[in-house]
C-alpha cells in the first residue's frame, strides 16, 4: 500500500506540485498497525488533479477533495486549505486553497493525524505529532474548546481514538469535552452512530464506555442502558442491549436481527426450538451476552434433530393424503406441533411416527373443529 500510494505522490511531484501522505494512515504506520486507508493532501487543486489523473472523480468541489483509483486502489486527494467559519458546528462557510503544508495541517482535529509522509518515504513531522505517538496522548491541533466549537463530530473523534488505539486523552481535551458536549444534541445522528459503532467494535470498547460516562455524553447520546452494556464481539449485540432502535438509524435487517437476539436471549439460545426458530447467529451474540461459551451453542446446534424443515422426512402432501384434507392453515399448525416434537425430541424423525403423531394431534385437539369451521366458512 506505501509503496502505491508513494507513487502517486511522486506522479504528482514529477507535474510540478508537492504532495503527502498525511493523517491516520501514517500515524498508524509509525505504530506498526496495518492501514489500507491512504488521504494524500497536496497544493495541486482539483482541476490540476484531473489533468494529471484522467480518471480522478471531485468528491466535494467545495471542500477541495477528488479521488482517484489507481493500481485498483482508492486515494483521497485533498488540496491544501485554510477553513472559513464553521456555519454549523461541522463545516466550513468557505475555504481558501493555500499554498504552505503548515497551515493545512494546522486546521485538522488531533496531532496525531498532521504527520506526514513525503515522496521519498521519510517522516515529515511539522507539530510534533510523533512525540505525541509516542506518548500516547490525543490533544487537538488548536485550543480543544475552539476545535470542539468548529467541529462537534471531533469531540466523539476524539474518544473513538482513545478507545481503538488505547491512548489518553489530554488533561485539556477531557474538560473541553466536558464544556462542549452539549454540542452533539446538533450533531447528526447518522454521525453519532457511525463513530459509536466504530467505539463499540473496538476491543478496548470498555475505556470508550468509561470515557462517554465520565464524560457525561450519556445524555447526549442517548444511552440510557450503557451500563448494561456487557463485552460482545458483535457490535450489533451491543446496539441490541442499547435499545436505541427508535433513535439511531439501522438497516431493516439490522432490526431484524436485534429482535431476533432478543428473543433468544429470552428463550434461551441454548435450546433446540431457540436455535430452529431464530438460527445459528442471533443465538450466539444472545450466548456472548449472557456468558455462555460459545462451544455450547455450537454443540447443541450440531445436536439439534432438524435444522429446517426441509430435513423433516415427511412433506405436507404427505400430511394432506394421510389425514385427508385440504391444504391451508391446520397444515401450518401441524407442522408447529410436528417441529416443536421434534425439537423437544418427543418423536423420532421418521415418517410412521410423524404421520401417527400429527393424525393424534389432528384428532386429539381443537383442530378437527377449527378445519370444519374454516371448511364451512371457505364453502
Amino acid at each position: 500500500m506505501l509503496d502505491t500510494a508513494l507513487k502517486v505522490i511522486n506522479i504528482i511531484e514529477d507535474n510540478s506540485y508537492e504532495a503527502y501522505i498525511v493523517g491516520g494512515f501514517v500515524r498508524d504506520y509509525i505504530m506498526g498497525i496495518k492501514s489500507n486507508d491512504v488521504d494524500i493532501t497536496t497544493n495541486a487543486k482539483p482541476k490540476d488533479l484531473i489533468k494529471i489523473f484522467p480518471n480522478a472523480n471531485i468528491d466535494n468541489e467545495v471542500y477541495g477533495s477528488v479521488v482517484i483509483y489507481f493500481n485498483n486502489i482508492r486515494f483521497e486527494i485533498t488540496t491544501y486549505r485554510d477553513d472559513g467559519v464553521y456555519f454549523d458546528n461541522r463545516h466550513p462557510d468557505t475555504i481558501n486553497y493555500v499554498n504552505e503544508l503548515k497551515i493545512d495541517l494546522k486546521r485538522r482535529d488531533f496531532t496525531i493525524n498532521t504527520i506526514c509522509i513525503d515522496k521519498n518515504g521519510d517522516i515529515v513531522d511539522l507539530l510534533n505529532s510523533r512525540s505525541d505517538i509516542n506518548a500516547r496522548i490525543i490533544r487537538t491541533v488548536i485550543d480543544p474548546l475552539e476545535s470542539f466549537k468548529i467541529d462537534s463530530l471531533r469531540i466523539l473523534r476524539a474518544i473513538r481514538f482513545a478507545t481503538t488505539l488505547n491512548f489518553e486523552l489530554d488533561k485539556e481535551v477531557k474538560e473541553a469535552i466536558i464544556q462542549s458536549r452539549y454540542l452533539l444534541k446538533d450533531l447528526s445522528i447518522n454521525r453519532k452512530k457511525s463513530e459509536l459503532d466504530k467505539i463499540f467494535s473496538s476491543p478496548n470498547i470498555e475505556v470508550g464506555i468509561k470515557l462517554i460516562k465520565e464524560l457525561g455524553l450519556v445524555d447526549v447520546l442517548y444511552l440510557d442502558n450503557i451500563n448494561k452494556i456487557k463485552p460482545c464481539s458483535q457490535v450489533i449485540g451491543i446496539w441490541t442491549v442499547l435499545n436505541v432502535d427508535r433513535i439511531y438509524p439501522f438497516t431493516r435487517n439490522e432490526l431484524n436481527l436485534m429482535k431476533d437476539i432478543r428473543e433468544s436471549i429470552k428463550n434461551n439460545p441454548l435450546a433446540f426450538t431457540t436455535l430452529y426458530y431464530y438460527d445459528l447467529y442471533p443465538c450466539t451474540v444472545a450466548g456472548e451476552i449472557l456468558s455462555i461459551p460459545k462451544k455450547d451453542i455450537m454443540d447443541n446446534y450440531r445436536d439439534m434433530p432438524i435444522h429446517k424443515r426441509s430435513d423433516i422426512v415427511i412433506d405436507s402432501y404427505d400430511l394432506i393424503n394421510y389425514l385427508k384434507i385440504e391444504d391451508g392453515p391446520i397444515i401450518s399448525k401441524l407442522w408447529k406441533d410436528l417441529e416443536i416434537k421434534l425439537l423437544n425430541l418427543e418423536v423420532n424423525n421418521s415418517k410412521e411416527e410423524l404421520l401417527n403423531l400429527a393424525k393424534k394431534i389432528y384428532t386429539s385437539s381443537n383442530l378437527v373443529k377449527e378445519d370444519a369451521n374454516e371448511t364451512k366458512t371457505t364453502g
